[in-house]
């Protein structure tokens, strides 16, 4: 069985390649079960989250995820998430390899936002506000430049010095780069904002978005997670990557539990604006939120993009 080292794992999967393969799946699709949660309690540490995600094509491939979620790694300078993802020949159960799972998580995250601004955010969107400034929010600029004219670009983060950090990275990739330090100013002077953060209580709130504007929500996956209102709910026409979205994630969940939001609202999943069921971005005034809370369907993407752009094989070939 391969082992591929993140150096590897991230030069397989460009955005230019990633963003149309996701397009493919989600015409297509896969069998994505349900994601098992497994919380681990850390006190008086944040409590960790232990997650497992599979998906196959069958014949062609499948996988798992193996994903650990560590919130109060921030404080002590490391990354929130550490992950693998095992995968295998479907036709026969043989191993191919063993990826680097923080990459194929951030890089596929990203191009996932990437694919559904491309249906949401306004055609002639130039100026990207990224509030968060981890390893997804970094890759973000990036991506969105495949799917739009992005040069403009502002970080904001609750650690300027890591905002900088980052702007400073953006400049070298020829982004016109800035750091926030209103973050409400920032959100208003947007075309497009794209929040990748692990906060429990509101950032982007629904009083300071324009017309026009797309809003891409990426960090909440658990029911307590939360990056914008129920004002900015009650606004937009909201989309996401999957219904179980509506389930997990507390951007949802908890407008939902108040009121704020049912579920018939729902404007549509990423499969329907992939497949043409649903038009996108129906004028330039409408106010669109896509809110991402993850799928293996992505996973089994990315995965299958490295295997063919790498030349994995099954570790035992049974036909041989």
């Amino acid at each position: 069985m391969r082992v591929v080292d993140a150096g590897e794992t991230e030069r397989a999967l460009p955005f230019a390649t990633l963003i149309p393969a996701l397009r493919e799946m989600f015409v297509g699709g896969c069998v994505a079960p349900p994601r098992h949660h497994h919380r681990i309690e850390l006190a008086p540490e944040p409590d960790a989250t232990l997650l497992l995600m599979p998906a196959w094509k069958p014949h062609d491939a499948l996988g798992v995820k193996i994903l650990n979620v560590f919130p109060g790694n921030n404080k002590k300078g490391l990354p929130g998430l550490y992950s693998l993802y095992c995968l295998f020949d479907a036709e026969h159960g043989t191993p191919i390899a063993l990826l680097d799972g923080n990459v194929i998580t951030a890089r596929r995250t990203a191009a996932v936002s990437a694919l559904a601004g491309s249906y949401l955010a306004r055609s002639d969107a130039a100026s990207l506000l990224v509030v968060g400034a981890g390893r997804i929010a970094s890759l973000l600029p990036e991506a969105y430049r495949e799917v739009r004219a992005i040069h403009r670009v502002t970080v904001w983060n609750p650690t300027p010095v890591a905002a900088q950090a980052l702007v400073d990275r953006l400049r070298a990739l020829d982004f016109d780069a800035s750091v926030a330090s209103d973050l409400e100013a920032a959100v208003r002077a947007a075309d497009i904002v794209s929040s990748a953060t692990l906060a429990t209580r509101p950032l982007v709130l629904g009083e300071w978005l324009h017309p026009g504007i797309h809003l891409d929500l990426i960090g909440s996956f658990t029911p307590e997670m939360r990056e914008t209102d129920d004002a900015a709910i009650r606004r937009a026409s909201v989309f996401v990557d999957t219904e179980t979205a509506l389930a997990e994630s507390g951007d949802l969940l908890q407008p939902l539990q108040s009121g704020a939001f049912v579920a018939s609202r729902l404007a549509g999943t990423l499969s329907d604006l992939c497949t043409g069921r649903h038009p996108g971005r129906r004028d330039s005034q409408e106010l669109t939120l896509f809110k991402a809370s993850g799928t293996a369907m992505s996973d089994l993407a990315a995965a299958m993009v490295a295997r063919t752009r790498l030349g994995l094989k099954p570790s035992v070939n049974p036909d041989a």
